[in-house]
């Protein structure tokens, strides 16, 4: 997936065309300020504001507490963005933000705003040093109690769209009764799975710090015992062996580096069943002079900022299960979340 800059006029496609138009522009100046100001209005409670009545401005002044002026030209950005319509002197909600904004809705990524709202954003300031130093925030060992949550709630917005997509996709043994889900927390894909298939029961092996925070968030699924928490800690624990029909490891290889990455393939082979898999389900790497993917490499330097590590190619990816014993399986690409992959491998 790109973003592209689309003219809306002649001259404007003959300014692109010519290479008049001063793109770096839009990026150093205009999107740092679209990025903030949907940050921004969800953390204030804008979109909320009008979720069940449209609202003139003085109306939603009111109601939020903020300064009218200021507020009326974060409106009229958000309605140039495309989250609010703008008629008869009120602003109403679009579908798309109603989808997406919406703290309650099946699909939001509210969470996802206020974690980079509130935390991520100042990461941000350190992206010079990380290219100096190659050392990036390492952020799991400074999060406080409230980041935490604020981190699970994130995690648990960006795949609420994709975990249902994965429920449907996932390669997995239809009699499958075991799955070890690493570093899962909220366990939105195990319970994607354990609803398609009856017999199917799910540990979510994750960080005390993060099972805490994630524990609410997994009961609001009503899945009882059948998915559970387990605290450890993917490094260091053992998986057992022979002990399941699927492995997942979501979300979790970009914080790794490649060495501890097949330290993990290399447990997991052990402990899968014969006719096993193994997901690693991740963005991917697109590699230097393959097609741009802006997600893929956006994502690649966002982990290499936070974690050090960063994304990894589906070849990499592959390499490590291999040399642990595993055979290539699948290769699946969302649709629903472009640049996102599983990349499957089974046991003999």
């Amino acid at each position: 997936m790109q973003l592209t800059i689309s003219p809306e006029n002649p001259l404007e496609w003959l300014a692109l065309r010519a290479n008049l138009a001063p793109i770096p522009l839009l990026h150093v100046q205009i999107m740092p300020v679209l990025a903030k100001a949907v940050l921004e209005a969800a953390d204030k409670g804008v979109f909320e504001a009008v979720k069940d009545e449209d609202q003139t401005l003085d109306e939603l002044a009111t109601k939020l507490q903020l300064n009218q002026k200021a507020l009326g030209e974060l409106m009229g950005l958000l309605t140039a963005m495309g989250y609010f319509t703008y008629q008869n002197n009120r602003f109403a909600l679009t579908r798309m933000a109603r989808r997406f904004a919406l703290k309650d809705d099946p699909s939001s990524v509210y969470g996802m705003m206020i974690f980079n709202n509130r935390v991520v954003w100042e990461w941000m300031d350190h992206l010079g040093e990380y290219l100096q130093t190659g050392t990036g925030v390492q952020y799991h060992d400074t999060l406080s109690s409230e980041q935490w949550r604020y981190y699970q709630e994130a995690m648990l917005a960006a795949t609420n769209t994709e975990a249902r997509e994965f429920g449907r996709r996932a390669p997995v043994p239809k009699l499958a009764t075991s799955m070890l889900d690493i570093g899962g927390s909220h366990g939105q894909h195990s319970v994607a799975l354990c609803r398609k298939l009856p017999a199917l029961t799910s540990i979510i092996l994750d960080l005390p710090q993060a099972i805490e925070q994630a524990s609410p968030l997994l009961a609001r699924q009503g899945l009882g015992d059948r998915v559970t928490h387990r605290p450890g800690n993917a490094l260091t624990d053992d998986f057992g062996e022979n002990a399941f029909d699927i492995i997942l490891l979501s979300s979790l290889a970009h914080h790794f580096t490649p060495e501890q990455n097949q330290l993990v393939t290399d447990k997991v082979a052990r402990a899968l069943r014969s006719g096993g898999v193994f997901i690693v389900n991740e963005f991917i790497r697109p590699e230097l002079g393959a097609k741009p993917d802006l997600i893929g490499s956006s994502t690649d330097l966002f982990y290499g900022l936070s974690s050090t590590a960063g994304n990894y190619s589906i070849a990499e990816i592959q390499q490590w299960q291999q040399t642990a014993g595993l055979k290539p399986h699948k290769i699946v690409k969302y649709y629903t979340m472009p640049g996102r992959v599983m990349v499957v491998a089974k046991k003999k």
